[in-house]
Order: structure tokens, then sequence, then C-alpha cells
């Protein structure tokens, strides 16, 4: 019997996670957005929104997988506050009042949850004392998760990158480098490998593996921003002024051993692979 796999927020990853679960053809795939027509084919589209229990659209019969993969529509605390607290509560909420027993609800997180700022390592045990609104929203979402009445997973993804998602190599292209020290590091991960850690740990599920409750995703590979910056640079045959801020980051390097632990290959496994694909398309 095929799966039933309603994605909560089927937008940039949700999307290419539903693609990628109907091409194992062992899933059924329903995508939640307000505005689902344009949603790829074969996924069932629900129209709703996470405002209220009651404006969450006709779901399936039986889900037996649950991903909350939704973005908030501005970065604002109130922006964030309307997706990943009221909306993570009307979905659970809505779950467990219509009998639902998922074998597993999933939350794509960030990175962001981590307050370490100083090139240090971390990993899934590290420390969270987040200092930003968005950090300290997306822990209380993880919260949320961890104490519904369904075995949970969440995903800490780090910078996310892909089709459609280029900043910095506009930024290279306009010839913006950025300060060579102090060194600011960051993670980056492919939409395409955000999608497949996700398909990866139902696989896992449906094998009756091991599925931890927290994962990070990202990348083999943190990166100095200039390192990257000047990369970019080369390929595209550009020089760079690096009289520029760095762009936003942490400035943590993120561990994915767990993820490579339970068997996950990545596609595009660092920057250089990722980026190489996109300079060929953009």
């Amino acid at each position: 019997m095929k799966k039933n796999v309603l994605i909560a927020g089927c937008g940039y990853v949700g999307a290419e996670l539903a693609s990628q679960l109907l091409a194992t053809q062992t899933c059924h795939v329903w995508g939640l957005k307000r505005n689902p027509g344009n949603l790829p084919a074969g996924i069932t589209p629900v129209r709703g929104d996470f405002s209220s229990t009651e404006t969450l659209g006709k779901w399936p019969e039986r889900i037996d997988y649950m991903i909350f993969s939704a973005s908030a529509n501005e970065h604002t605390e109130a922006g964030y506050r309307a997706v990943y607290i009221t909306g993570l509560k009307n979905i659970l909420s809505h779950l467990v009042r219509e009998g639902y027993q998922p074998a597993r609800v999933f939350f794509t997180s960030s990175t962001s949850v981590y307050h370490q700022c100083e090139g240090e390592w971390v990993n899934e045990a590290s420390p969270t004392e987040p200092a930003t609104f968005s950090g300290k929203i997306m822990l209380q979402a993880e919260d949320l998760l961890h104490d519904a009445p369904f075995p949970s997973t969440v995903v800490r993804f780090g910078g996310i990158y892909g089709p459609g998602r280029n900043r910095l190599i506009q930024l290279v292209k306009e010839g913006r480098g950025c300060y060579k020290s102090p060194v600011v590091y960051g993670n980056r991960i492919h939409r395409d490998d955000c999608a497949g850690i996700v398909a990866h740990l139902i696989q896992q599920a449906e094998k009756n593996n091991t599925v931890s409750p927290v994962y990070i995703g990202v990348d083999n590979n943190p990166e100095s921003m200039h390192t990257l910056f000047h990369w970019l640079a080369k390929e595209i045959d550009i020089k760079l002024d690096d009289n520029y801020k760095t762009p936003a980051r942490g400035n943590r390097r993120c561990s994915n051993h767990l993820i490579r632990q339970s068997g996950y290959t990545f596609k595009y496994p660092d920057y250089k692979a990722g980026y190489k694909e996109e300079l060929r398309l953009c």
C-alpha cells in the first residue's frame, strides 16, 4: 500500500520533496498551500492556511507522514510566530482532533537555534540559547513538535540555495566581495539535499531503522564567506572588491555527521558541487 504524505507548506523545499517522494512510486503526496495551483504534477493540492484549525482544507482520510515545511511571509517576530507557533499548533491540534496517527511528523527548522558565533563546531547535542527572535521562535516550535503525541523529527537546515535562490552569485557578479578578517563561517545546503534528507528519513522510518529526534542539515564543508566569494569569482572570472561587510551569518560550523551516519549520501556534498550546477544554469 502506498503511504500518504501531507506536506504543510509545500513551497520551495516541500515541492521538491514531493517530487522526490512521487518518483519512488511508494507515496501519495498532498500539498497544503494557500495557493496550491502551481504545485508540480502528481501532487494532490490542498487549499488552506495555518491561521486556524478551521482553515486547513480537506485532508486525506489517512496520513502516514506529515511534514511541516512552511516559511514565514516576512522576517519579523510577528511573521515568524504566525507560521511557526500558531501555524504549527493548528496543524498538530488538527491531527489530534481528527484522530490521525502519523508514523512520524517532521519539521524543517533552522541552525539559527544555535547561539555560537565564534566559528565553533556544533552538532545536535550542542547547547541552543539563541539571542535572535528567529532562533528563539524556531526553538519554541521544535519544543511544540516534540511535546505532541506523535513520533517527531526536526531537521535544522543551514543556508538553503538552489534554483531561484542565488543571492551570493548575484553579489559576486556585481563585484561585491567581503572582508577577509575577521573570518565568518557559513553553512549551506542545496534545496535538493534538503528534500533528499527528509525523503531519506521517511525511508529509514519505513525500514524500522532508528530515526533521531534532531538532525543538522548542512553540506560537508562549512567555509568562510571570503573563501566562498573568491571561489565563485574565479569561476565567473570577476575581480572582487572586498571592502564590503560580510553578509549576515551565525559564524559557526555545523557538523552533518549524524545524517551521514544514517546512510544519507549528498547530491551536492559541498558548495563547489552545488554552485557549479547553479552557475551552469544561471
